[in-house]
């Protein structure tokens, strides 16, 4: 969430950032923290001066007792005793204030950096890379219109694939779970479990360290990453355990690190995950949950990042050239966008997206996104790290990106490699797959 003293000491920033991002009652919101936070501060001024005064009346009371003013003393104790009464009543209304603080900010999304371009949404994201065509300065998805060809007729869409050369079964998957939830076979099964190990060495090489993390959290973790309060119903939850199950593993990863304080030596911080993620996609419906495209659990392998504050665009961009690289090694069409604010997710600063497109299926699929939050988790988590220099504790900063997502990147692969012999397998894959061909 936002700090109190970014939003006291650049207010009209913060509230110009919100309305980027199309925050619907910006400045009321703004200055509904404002003006909560300074009850509460007036409350503990009121506090703070009531034990001081009731410090120096104790030692009056000490004196008297002393002088034998027994009297005189049990007036003030009288004094000392109504404070104390008032002091509850206080410390009432502070911690009632301090609910409503974390309540009113836990509403209010992160900024926008600066170069986040205006936008309202998906079509007023701005491309800039692709391995297609030249891209230039104010070219948003609006306006894009380089499709790839394969050269066939009549390509099948990775459904269809998947069922002709028996790859994935969709109806079984309805049958033991529910819509969503396929079901792997054969060198369908092998296919994903190479991209996975392909991912997490290629991971590795770029120095993420591994690790494997829980696939349910419980409230506090999903609190600290911003996924609850969970406003568009997209998780899954375990009421009787009240416990979550993960739609990324971003959640668990970054969550290690919650409380903590760090040395700046040990920045940044860089660990990938494999989990499987589930997501709830309540509302979603036609072609674009189709096969592959939408599920409600999937395999992903994490990129997480924690960093001072003063490397972390550094960092963002070392997290999109490794993205970057994996889909130049499995030789797939790709672009990037740089999403306006009205496209960016709650919590993030800044974010990409990687697409690979489908010729089959006519459109691109989104396959990664890699945000920089600046210090929003972390203000959170209460993710710290201790200044060498000053000594101090300040904020980090956390980034994650997906690295990749197996279900798109798969339906691409199918799709985009498809011939009248059968499939072809990426080369950078052969040696996980053990075979060249889906035939």
């Amino acid at each position: 969430m936002l700090t109190l003293k970014l939003i006291s000491e650049e207010t009209e920033r913060v509230i110009s950032g919100l309305e980027k991002k199309h925050f619907h009652g910006a400045r009321e919101a703004i200055e509904n923290v404002l003006a909560v936070d300074k009850h509460r501060r007036e409350t503990q001024q009121k506090l703070d001066y009531n034990l001081s005064e009731a410090k120096k009346m104790a030692a009056q009371i000490g004196m008297l007792m002393k002088q034998g003013k027994k009297e005189e003393a049990e007036g003030i104790k009288a004094s000392v005793s109504e404070m104390k009464e008032n002091n509850k009543q206080l410390e009432a209304e502070k911690s009632k204030a301090e609910e409503e603080l974390t309540t009113l900010l836990c509403q209010i999304p992160n900024i926008p950096y600066d170069e986040v371009p205006e936008g309202s949404s998906a079509e007023d994201n701005h491309v800039v890379k692709s391995n297609l065509k030249e891209c230039h300065e104010g070219d948003t998805v609006g306006n894009w219109d380089v499709n790839p060809s394969l050269g066939m007729a009549n390509p099948l869409p990775h459904w269809e694939l998947a069922k002709k050369y028996n790859l994935i079964d969709f109806d079984l998957g309805v049958k033991i779970t529910g819509a969503g939830f396929p079901v792997y076979i054969g060198k369908g099964a092998r296919l994903q479990r190479a991209l996975i190990n392909f991912f997490l060495d290629e991971a590795r090489k770029s120095g993420y360290t591994e690790i494997m993390p829980p696939t349910v959290v419980n409230a506090a973790s999903g609190y600290g990453t911003g996924q609850l309060p969970d406003k568009e119903g997209q998780m899954y939850h375990c009421e009787i355990d009240d416990l979550y199950l993960i739609p990324t593993a971003e959640v668990p990863v970054t969550n290690i690190y919650r409380d903590v304080i760090l040395d700046e030596k040990d920045l940044p911080i860089k660990n990938c995950a494999y989990t499987e993620c589930f997501r709830r996609e309540a509302g979603s419906y036609g072609k674009d949950v189709r096969g592959l495209n939408r599920l409600h659990e999937f395999s992903k392998i994490e990129i997480v990042r924690i960093d001072k504050p003063e490397h972390s665009k550094q960092s963002h961009k070392e997290m999109l050239e490794h993205v970057e690289g994996l889909l130049k090694k499995l030789e797939l069409p790709y672009r990037i966008l740089l999403l306006c604010g009205g496209d960016q997710s709650f919590t993030s600063s800044i974010c990409y997206d990687f697409e690979v497109y489908s010729e089959a299926q006519g459109r691109w699929l989104e396959v990664s996104s890699v945000s920089n939050f600046d210090n929003y988790q972390a203000n959170r988590l209460k993710c710290r790290y201790r200044n060498a220099e000053t000594k101090k504790t300040e904020l980090c900063h956390t980034l994650n990106g997906s690295a990749l997502a197996l279900p798109r990147i798969v339906a691409a692969i199918l799709e985009n490699n498809q011939t009248e012999e059968g499939i072809r397998i990426p080369k950078v894959l052969v040696p996980y797959t053990g075979f060249e061909v889906i035939d």
